[in-house]
């Protein structure tokens, strides 16, 4: 049996008519000179997320920024927008970075999973190699990955897998041998970076192919793949990651500024013209094996 037959009979592709939209804000690199709309303040992030949660997001992505706007790794700062959103929209799932861009120790990068009760994450990232981005190395060595997934494990956080390129996906399936990682897998398959996948018919068809029966899986793209990819994800995956992180333009020729409202409701809105909805919060809690 080949892995397109697995995929189609996955149960997870039930859902496939309710669509995950997660919404990725923030991420490390705009910053106000880039585009004025990136939200960079605990209370911009929490403003932002609450609107587009309202159009249609169901996971927010959370980037953090300290008092210089500047990425930080500290708990405390994610603590503040965790219970901001949560106090409008309790049950949208709260995914954090676990970036190695600018932290390179476990002991940082692991900092924001010592939340708990109502605080605690519903998912936090976790990028499955080390690449080149345009503006420098995301480092992630082996041993990294495995300390971040083992400790993901024992306080109950699921892994958002950042998946660059399809080696990656081997290391899903090496995690997962080494039950360090729980089905439902929950991938997010970003394109468009420049050393990694694009967004053409022999990257996405080796990287979807391969992707492990027991997953759900979204599509982000970087620039101007965002709308590709999110399309991608839509029509055959289980939805879309969108977001200034990823994109800060409605256009390809990048004259007109996104808002993380705009790129949400657009992505609403193709969904719906595709004959898809939504999922609700709950729906995806479902979808991921969260708790309530």
């Amino acid at each position: 049996m080949n892995t397109t037959t697995i995929q189609n009979e996955s149960p997870q592709n039930n859902y496939q008519q309710e669509v995950i939209i997660n919404l990725a804000p923030t991420g490390m690199v705009p910053t106000r000179q880039m585009s004025p709309q990136v939200p960079l303040t605990v209370n911009e992030i929490v403003e932002q997320a609450c609107r587009c949660i309202e159009i249609g997001a169901n996971i927010v992505h959370l980037h953090a920024r300290d008092e210089a706007d500047k990425p930080t790794y500290k708990k405390a700062v994610y603590e503040n927008i965790i219970a901001g959103i949560r106090e409008k929209h309790s049950d949208v799932v709260l995914g954090v970075s676990l970036s190695g861009r600018e932290f390179t120790t476990f002991a940082e990068r692991s900092d924001v999973l010592e939340l708990s009760g109502d605080l605690k994450p519903d998912l936090a990232s976790l990028t499955l190699s080390s690449m080149n981005f345009a503006s420098g190395p995301s480092v992630n060595a082996p041993d990294m990955i495995v300390r971040l997934a083992q400790k993901m494990l024992e306080v109950g956080i699921k892994p958002e897998l950042e998946v660059f390129d399809l080696g990656m996906i081997n290391m899903v399936e090496y995690l997962a041998d080494k039950n360090l990682i729980n089905p439902p897998y929950y991938l997010n398959l970003i394109l468009g970076n420049l050393a990694t996948a694009q967004v053409n018919p022999s990257h996405i068809a080796a990287l979807v192919t391969s992707i492990p029966s027991e997953s759900v899986w979204t599509v982000g793209g970087i620039g101007r793949a965002q709308r590709s990819a999110n399309a991608l994800g839509i029509l055959h995956g289980n939805g879309a990651r969108v977001g200034l992180e990823d994109n800060l333009w409605m256009d390809n020729e990048r004259t007109l500024p996104a808002t993380n409202e705009m790129l949400t409701s657009g992505v609403v809105k193709f969904a719906e013209w595709m004959g898809k909805t939504t999922a609700t919060p709950k729906r995806v809690r479902q979808m991921l094996n969260l708790g309530s």
